[in-house]
């Protein structure tokens, strides 16, 4: 069965699309003075394409759906919940809250700038995308991310089965609680890194900022440089190696950090049994 096509329309009114399956919607705006929300809810087997969107919650409770080269402004608030089966392409998600809730989603190159994007989102998988968010990601699971780029603080707390490879993260107090994850060829810069995280290994990764991986069970460094790094390792578990100099390690609670120098070495409590390994 073809879909029906909508072409060319400005659509303002409330649930201007609401339950539609099976459709094709291009070219059009949802904006104007009835200012009303929930454009495209309750949707099946949508494909949206060139679309602008300035109106709140545009995309809630939708399965199969394709966003392509579309625009979410500012106005466009919580524009993804409760929705799975998404793929997200060449498009701006500009206001708050943008995706939550969500299930099997998909984004290319994207630009987000959306704080609190990403909360509680079940399989997401992100390329070549460049973000400006706080909070990002929080509590989501199963990530998979590749050449990603992100500004933003407190990103990626509580998350649990992630991949992330070849990104560049400009983020403080990121995978706090974090379990289960990997982190390959990257930079991550930013103070308190991964504090209580579990299970959490990175690998021929730069780690910048203060304090890094502090309360840490069955941490893992992998050939990574280590730049800034003061007070590094307090109470953590940890098998490390490091191929740059470190500033300092405090009472690292267990295991084994190889690196070629430290300028301070604290132990100063008893509890502490990790040892450190001049290479």
């Amino acid at each position: 069965m073809e879909p029906i096509r909508i072409t060319n329309q400005q659509m303002d009114e409330e649930r201007a699309l609401y339950g539609r399956e099976n459709i094709v919607v291009e070219q059009c705006q949802f904006d104007g003075p009835a200012d009303g929300e929930s454009a495209l809810k309750e949707c099946r087997n949508v494909e949206v394409k060139e679309i602008y969107f300035n109106l709140r919650y545009p995309c809630w409770h939708d399965v199969d759906l394709t966003i392509q080269n579309s625009e979410m402004t500012g106005n466009c608030r919580a524009a993804l919940w409760y929705s799975s089966k998404i793929a997200i392409e060449n498009t701006k998600l500009h206001g708050i809250k943008a995706l939550r809730e969500c299930d099997e989603v998909t984004m290319k190159n994207c630009d987000v700038i959306s704080p609190e994007f990403g909360w509680s989102v079940r399989g997401i998988d992100m390329e070549d995308t460049k973000v400006e968010s706080e909070y990002f990601m929080m509590r989501s699971s199963d990530l998979r991310f590749n050449h990603v780029n992100l500004q933003g603080k407190y990103s990626f707390q509580y998350v649990e089965d992630a991949t992330i490879t070849n990104c560049n993260f400009n983020t403080k107090d990121a995978f706090w609680h974090a379990k289960h994850v990997t982190i390959k060829d990257s930079t991550i810069r930013g103070e308190y890194l991964a504090w209580y995280c579990e299970d959490v290994t990175f690998e021929n990764c730069t780690i910048i900022g203060t304090q890094p991986f502090c309360y840490c069970k069955n941490l893992r460094l992998v050939n990574c440089q280590m730049l800034e790094a003061d007070f590094a390792f307090e109470k953590s578990e940890v098998e490390a190696t490091i191929t740059t100099p470190v500033i300092s390690i405090k009472n690292p609670a267990k295991g084994t950090i190889k690196v070629p120098s430290v300028q301070e070495l604290i132990m100063d409590d008893p509890k502490a049994q990790g040892e450190v390994i001049l290479s």
